[in-house]
């Protein structure tokens, strides 16, 4: 069983968060709520995903599993304004979600999980932790786009930067003191991403928020924040492009 209403933004911000990497996806739903774990097809990127039946306004379910096509639900979605509340309910008999929003009802088939993996998140021990406001980093990803495709993220004691570099151009931008919500490193780290990944991950959190980098040297970067009000969380992984000599 699965009958819930939530709003419209919160729906989004999860098909957000995990239609960057993926194109469907197998949630898991418990009593408690719901989560998900997806990996690129890549095998750059992670996201693991949960959200709390408090960020919910009804909520009843018991344990199940359901493969949802995210661009049925994008379709879906278009339909409402961010205010507005969806009621969602699954029909085991017919295999369906059943959305209504309104007056307008829609019926969704859902996907077979039969082929659909539970991926592992990696236990990874990174060494250096930054807190930043979310609409410091979206500033430094924008100025960094029409210089190169990856950045560099780098902590040094009381320090963070991310650096893009060009051909011929450079864009830095530098946080310390008071700057940060947050910042600890007691080792000096760097790693090179991908720009892409980095900033469509980036673009789901809102400018206002708090974002918690996990960093190492040539390691994964580990991004956590809050949604839903503190009632949800996203965590994602995404793999380091190595430096050549």
């Amino acid at each position: 069983m699965f009958k819930a209403k939530l709003k419209a933004e919160v729906l989004k911000t999860i098909l957000d968060a995990v239609a960057t990497l993926v194109d469907e996806a197998k949630i898991h739903v418990t009593p408690e709520g719901l989560s998900l774990k997806a990996v690129d097809p890549a095998h750059v990127a992670m996201v693991d995903l949960s959200l709390g039946k408090k960020a919910f306004a009804e909520y009843k379910a018991t344990d199940l599993d359901m493969g949802v096509d995210l661009d049925k639900l994008k379709d879906i979605l278009k339909l409402a304004g961010s205010q507005d509340l969806i009621d969602i309910e699954y029909k085991e008999d017919a295999h369906k979600l059943v959305f209504k929003l309104g007056h307008i009802t829609r019926r969704m088939s859902l996907v077979d999980t039969a082929n659909m993996g539970d991926p592992k998140v990696p236990n990874l021990s990174l060494p250096n932790q930054v807190v930043v406001l979310a609409s410091e980093l979206q500033q430094g990803i924008k100025a960094s786009e029409a210089v190169s495709d990856h950045i560099a993220l780098v902590a040094d004691g009381k320090a963070f930067e991310l650096v893009a570099e060009g051909d011929t151009d450079q864009a830095h931008l530098r946080l310390e003191g008071s700057e940060l919500i947050k910042i600890q490193a007691p080792q000096k780290s760097r790693s090179l991403f991908s720009l892409d990944y980095f900033s469509t991950m980036s673009k789901v959190v809102k400018a206002t928020d708090a974002v918690t980098l996990n960093l190492g040297t040539d390691f994964p970067v580990k991004i956590e924040f809050d949604i839903a009000d503190g009632n949800g969380h996203i965590i994602y992984l995404l793999a380091p492009r190595i430096e050549s000599e």
